[in-house]
């Protein structure tokens, strides 16, 4: 194996951060992926609300419902918050809307104020046309330059400074980059961990600069060094990347060098694994053998044709593949934690299935959804997810941050779950029986989710410790799934899941298989019975397959009991039966969390 220091620096410190610095975490919830008005195809997409309007959503302030002037609240706060608006002519919309003298002022800006005036969803049209076609090449000339977009850009920071409140409510100065090469969804969310004060010295990086992946790394490093920024990108969507999120080469088919492979671990410690679009974590095609794979897959792309599931599209194959090119390059370039977000496109976080309002705000309300106004996109269509859940020694933008760096998030469909996941050689057994944080144990002789862990003395097996606690607001527990990828000894790389800890007095089978639990959904009523679930799972679990001398990567999986999904609870508000109106859907689902992985390394 080859060996390079910058690699063993980069993972020495993502140890003794996780050692250090996550003593004593809390779990805060939150969103890293919202757009409001000032995306171009949320605004001209319906009545999307303003970014200061998501903000006030966000932390459970009471907001006027824009497409029926309801007062609306979410049911409970966010703690964080990146407004990711699109960096390809942000605030476009929203400034021809209120006549913007510095947009009136050019050739294309006049144009687009015609189109925009007869019909709002021309300028999104006329957008799209620029990647399709080349075409409107004024707009590029006329808008996109720095004057406009600083301008822009300021205002989105001044949104996020006037709603930050430490210790309350953190919001995060973001954007989307969002590169659709050749078909593809490689975008990527970038935020900062600094305020105001640094982030008015950068302008958002677009996929009008590059449509390249390393040219938005590059920028990533040549910001942080020209202005002391701390910068981090989340790529989202890989399921419809074509195989390109997650491939073996650069984006011009050429092998991955180290230089590459250093740049996405540096700058990409995070993934987003699953938001309205669909779930990248698998595909039957993909793990055959996972009976809980096909879970809210987005099988179309963009424009339409079919998504094939290419291993560089999801995130375990992904994980296997980062073993694989560690062992050639030194490094592994797919170390990354994995979250959930919303990607919502109406400016209000929306994941849960008995309250969900659409993926835009052409299908916020249920008498739109039936008719598929939107195709593929619309609300009947896509996942009413997720979120992304944070172990932080305090609610601010500087820990909030840490712990994306250090990996120390997961991922959930929508409901809060609470997954803790620990690893160690020396945890003490008796830690579970008591009623105690499992942290406490887990913190004192081990490290946590996203960790890497090296055997220091031969022949030593790990432990692991984990923990779920349900939703009080949602479903009982099903079960807590331990994912194993490791690679042999010939390079070949495996999977293989273990039931680790379940509900009710279920028995494995000779295949080490858990019986289902039994589904209570009622499709006449969107209903369920809890009481067949528990309200906490929790697991201390050896490797049974264990050899000390092959690299592996562990990742739990906390699922739900059966509950009704989205689609139903509309379908039976407008008297209709949801099996005819959308049969290509499933009338049930079992909601979920992933944690981040916990590499072991000889």
């Amino acid at each position: 194996m080859k060996f390079h220091f910058v690699s063993f620096l980069f993972s020495f410190f993502i140890i003794a951060s996780s050692l250090l610095q996550a003593q004593e975490t809390s779990l805060f919830w939150g969103d890293t992926h919202l757009h409001t008005a000032n995306s171009t195809d949320a605004y001209d997409r319906g009545l999307s609300v303003d970014i200061e309007t998501a903000y006030r959503y966000a932390r459970g302030l009471p907001v006027i419902q824009p497409a029926t002037g309801q007062r609306i609240k979410i049911d409970r706060p966010l703690d964080f918050l990146v407004v990711a608006d699109h960096a390809e002519f942000m605030g476009l919309s929203s400034s021809l809307a209120a006549a913007d003298e510095k947009i009136l002022a050019t050739q294309a800006g006049q144009r687009l104020k015609g189109l925009f005036d007869e019909n709002t969803d021309a300028v999104w049209a006329a957008q799209i046309d620029i990647s399709l076609t080349g075409g409107n090449k004024d707009m590029l000339r006329d808008l996109n330059v720095p004057a406009l977009i600083q301008d822009v850009w300021e205002k989105q920071i001044a949104a996020a400074e006037a709603n930050n409140i430490p210790g309350e409510f953190t919001a995060l100065i973001g954007f989307e980059w969002s590169s659709t090469a050749n078909d593809t969804n490689q975008h990527r969310v970038v935020f900062t961990a600094d305020d105001g004060e640094i982030a008015v010295k950068f302008r958002p990086y677009s996929s009008y600069d590059s449509e390249n992946p390393k040219d938005l790394w590059n920028w990533l490093q040549s910001t942080e060094r020209g202005t002391g920024a701390r910068l981090l990108a989340i790529p989202h969507n890989s399921n419809l990347s074509k195989g390109m999120m997650f491939s073996n080469t650069d984006a011009h088919g050429n092998a991955m060098s180290i230089s590459e492979a250093q740049m996405r671990q540096r700058w990409e410690p995070v993934i987003e694994v699953t938001q309205y679009k669909g779930t990248s974590e698998t595909s039957p095609a993909l793990s055959p053998n996972d009976e809980f794979a096909a879970f809210e897959l987005r099988e179309y792309l963009f424009g339409g044709n079919k998504a094939v599931p290419y291993p560089g599209s999801f995130a375990r194959t992904a994980l296997m593949r980062g073993l694989q090119l560690h062992s050639v390059l030194g490094i592994n370039p797919y170390q990354f934690g994995m979250i959930g977000s919303s990607d919502s496109h109406t400016g209000l976080v929306s994941v849960n299935e008995n309250n969900f309002m659409g993926k835009s705000a052409l299908d916020t309300l249920p008498n739109q959804r039936p008719a598929q106004k939107l195709g593929l996109m619309s609300a009947w269509e896509v996942s009413a997810s997720g979120l992304a859940g944070v172990w932080a020694r305090n609610n601010s933008r500087e820990e909030i941050f840490n712990s994306f760096m250090r990996r120390e998030v997961f991922a959930t469909s929508g409901p809060r779950i609470a997954l803790r996941f620990f690893a160690g050689f020396d945890f003490n057994t008796t830690s579970l029986s008591s009623s105690q944080d499992i942290a406490q144990e887990g913190y004192a002789k081990g490290i946590p989710m996203g960790g890497e862990l090296i055997a220091l003395e031969k022949d030593k097996v790990p432990i692991f410790l984990l923990e779920a606690l349900a939703d009080p607001l949602s479903a009982s527990l099903d079960r807590l799934q331990i994912i194993k990828g490791w690679q042999d000894s010939a390079g070949e790389v495996y999977e293989k899941i273990y039931e680790v800890s379940w509900s009710g007095s279920r028995t494995l089978d000779h295949n080490g298989k858990l019986p289902a639990i039994i589904n209570t959904v009622d499709v006449r009523t969107a209903s369920y019975d809890s009481s067949t679930g528990a309200t906490r799972l929790i697991a201390y679990w050896q490797d049974p397959d264990f050899d000390p001398s092959l690299k592996a990567f562990y990742y739990v999986r906390a699922l739900e009991i059966p509950t009704p999904r989205h689609h139903v609870y509309d379908a039976l508000a407008l008297g209709l039966d949801p099996l005819i109106e959308n049969p290509t859907k499933p009338t049930w689902i079992q909601e979920r969390a992933w944690s981040s992985p916990i590499w072991y390394n000889p």
